[in-house]
């Protein structure tokens, strides 16, 4: 079973946030996670917000929306 903090750590080292992490993300958050699973999460965002990451789904947006 994959965790929280394995999807983040290959997020943060490729700087991408693929459709499919950001589901498997979704769907993990919904179930009993840790703590270390939280604040590797919170990383993610925060990674994203300074624009260390970048996510699939807002590259589709920005795209689509310019048409």
């Amino acid at each position: 079973m994959t965790l929280i903090r394995e999807v983040v750590k290959q997020a943060i080292k490729t700087g991408y946030l693929t459709l499919k992490a950001e589901e498997e993300l979704r769907m993990m958050l919904k179930s009993k996670y840790e703590l270390e699973d939280l604040e590797a999460f919170i990383q993610l965002q925060q990674a994203a917000m300074v624009g260390r990451v970048k996510q699939e789904s807002r590259e589709i947006l920005v795209s689509s929306s310019s048409y």
